[in-house]
C-alpha cells in the first residue's frame, strides 16, 4: 500500500504529532492529481436515486440547500458563481475512489467512512464550519483557498439550512492546488472557497457519538437477550392510591434489569456488526448466473477473489464481520478471511480450506465479492 499521501512524513510520526491534534498541509501529496471523474460525470451521478448528493448555493448572506437526486435540467441551469455540488459516498460507485480511500488505511478500516467530492463554481463553498470527525482534503482540478482556525467558539448561525459558524476568525490561510492535501482534526473550524472552477475530494472518518453508540448497542442487545420468568406479585395488598406505581414493582423491575449482562465478547461482536453495516442506500447485486460451488472453487484458485467496493469487512478475535453480519469461525479459516479483510482481495493460487471456501461461496452468491482477474491476464496500463 502506497503511503505517499503523507509526503516525507512517516505514518507513526503523523499519528503521533498530528492525528486528532493539529492540522497538516502536504504539498503535492499526489503530484499532478487530476481528479477521478469529470464535472459532467459527477453531475450524472447526482441524478441517480441511489447516490446521496446536495447542492449548496450562496446568495449574499443567505444559504440555499437542495438534496438530490437532481434533474439534469436543474444542474444545467446553475449560476456562474457561488454554488457547490456535493456527492457523498463516491467510493461506493467508483472503484478509483475506493482505491483512493484505501490509501488512508493506515487508520483502521473500522474508522474510514467515505469519499465525498465537491464541485464548485468560482466563489463556491459551504461556509465556515467544523466537522466532528477527522478529514483529509485532497485538491483535484482547480484551486481552493482554505482558511482554518483552532477557535473554541463553535456556535452556529440560527435557522440556517446548514451548519455555518456564527463567528469565524481565520488564523491560517492556504491555497491548495491539484495534488495538495490538507488534514484537519475534529472540530477544527475551516472554510473552503473555490478561486476558480474546482473539485475537492474529502476522505472522512467515522466518529459516532457516545449517545449513538449506547442507543445502537441497546438495539443490538434487544434481539439477543433472553430473561426467563415473568413479573409476579403474589403478596399484593389493597392499594389506597391505585394510580401510584408501587415501590415493590419498581424494585422488581430494577432487579430484572440489573440482570442484563455483557462483556468484551458481546461488545466486540456489536462493534463488528455496527461498524460493518452498509449505508442505507447500498444494494448488492448477486451474480445473474452464479457458478456452482465446484466451478467457483476452481475459478477462485485460478483468479483469486476481490471484495465488492461496497462491502465493509472487519474481523475480531472470534469472528469476521461483513456488511452487518457476524460469522463466527475457528482460528484457521478466520486467519484466511482476515487477510481478505485487510487486503480486500485474496490472490490467485491461495489454498483455501473447505470452511473458508464455503463462506466465500456464500458471499459470492450474495454479491459481497467477485472473482478476480484471470491469473494470466496482463497488468493494466499505468
Amino acid at each position: 500500500m502506497k503511503l505517499s499521501v503523507l509526503g516525507g512524513l512517516g505514518v507513526a510520526d503523523f499519528l503521533r504529532a498530528h492525528w486528532q491534534k493539529r492540522p497538516l498541509l502536504v504539498r503535492q501529496a499526489l503530484p499532478g492529481f487530476g481528479g477521478l471523474l469529470s464535472p459532467r460525470e459527477l453531475m450524472r451521478l447526482a441524478t441517480r436515486e441511489e447516490v446521496e448528493s446536495r447542492l449548496v448555493i450562496r446568495d449574499g448572506r443567505r444559504w440555499h440547500v437542495e438534496s438530490g437526486p437532481f434533474a439534469a435540467r436543474r444542474l444545467s441551469r446553475l449560476p456562474s458563481r457561488q454554488w457547490t455540488l456535493l456527492v457523498h459516498g463516491l467510493d461506493l460507485h467508483l472503484p478509483a475512489a475506493h482505491e483512493l480511500m484505501m490509501r488512508f488505511s493506515f487508520v483502521p478500516l473500522a474508522r474510514l467512512d467515505d469519499v465525498m467530492v465537491s464541485y464548485a463554481a468560482p466563489g463556491g463553498g459551504v461556509g465556515p464550519h467544523f466537522d466532528s470527525y477527522d478529514v483529509f482534503l485532497l485538491q483535484g482540478p482547480g484551486r481552493r483557498r482554505w482558511r482554518i482556525s483552532a477557535q473554541t467558539d463553535l456556535s452556529l448561525v440560527e435557522n440556517a439550512p446548514l451548519k455555518v459558524l456564527k463567528r469565524f476568525r481565520s488564523e491560517q490561510t492556504w491555497v491548495l492546488e491539484p495534488g495538495d492535501l490538507l488534514y484537519l482534526p475534529p472540530r477544527y473550524a475551516h472554510e473552503g472557497t473555490a478561486l476558480e472552477e474546482c473539485m475537492t475530494y474529502s476522505i472522512g472518518f467515522r466518529a459516532p457519538s457516545h449517545t449513538e453508540l449506547a442507543t445502537q448497542f441497546l438495539v443490538y442487545l434487544q434481539d439477543r437477550i433472553h430473561m426467563p420468568g415473568m413479573y409476579a406479585d403474589p403478596d399484593l395488598r389493597p392499594q389506597p392510591r391505585p394510580a401510584r406505581i408501587p415501590a415493590a414493582m419498581v424494585r422488581q423491575f430494577a432487579r430484572v434489569l440489573d440482570g442484563i449482562r455483557w462483556g468484551p465478547r458481546e461488545v466486540e461482536d456489536f462493534a463488528g456488526v455496527y461498524l460493518s453495516e452498509p449505508k442505507p442506500t447500498v444494494v448488492f447485486s448477486p451474480p445473474a448466473r452464479p457458478l456452482g460451488r465446484k466451478a467457483f472453487a476452481r475459478q477462485a484458485a485460478h483468479r483469486g477473489v476481490v471484495l465488492d467496493i461496497k462491502t465493509r469487512m472487519l474481523w475480531g478475535r472470534r469472528a469476521v464481520y461483513i456488511n452487518g453480519e457476524a460469522v463466527p469461525l475457528e482460528r484457521a479459516p478466520r486467519q484466511q478471511l482476515a487477510r481478505l479483510g485487510d487486503r480486500r482481495r485474496l490472490p490467485p493460487g491461495t489454498r483455501l480450506d473447505p470452511v473458508t471456501l464455503d463462506v466465500l461461496y456464500q458471499w459470492y452468491r450474495a454479491g459481497y465479492l467477485d472473482l478476480g482477474a484471470p491469473k494470466s491476464a496482463p497488468s493494466p496500463p499505468k
